[in-house]
């Protein structure tokens, strides 16, 4: 499967869904995995920490939605992410739907 990792984008939100360990788990399992650029930066990981251990650098945001089967996040996808979702795909995140 190829697994998408987005950068945040709500406001003070500092988490990455996968952290480096986790890539070289799953990429050592088969699976491919785009990390949209400095999506880790908040939490001290660099992109050369992602490609270290198997990932793919992306820059281009709808790139990722379009070719990932699976997007991770921490947070639920803002009004400017749902676009992106397409039928079929996979968005593993949270929902705080209490709020």
């Amino acid at each position: 499967m190829v697994i998408g990792v987005a950068k945040e984008i709500k406001g003070n939100e500092n988490r990455v869904a996968l952290v480096p360990s986790g890539v070289e788990l799953l990429v050592g399992n088969e699976h491919t995995v785009l990390v949209e650029r400095n999506a880790g930066r908040s939490s001290g990981f660099s992109d050369d920490d992602y490609t270290a251990v198997g990932a793919e650098i992306i820059d281009n945001l709808e790139e990722m939605y379009i070719k990932a089967g699976m997007i991770l996040k921490v947070k639920e996808p803002l009004p400017e992410e749902l676009s992106l979702i397409r039928p079929g795909q996979i968005v593993f995140t949270f929902f705080h739907f209490a709020a």
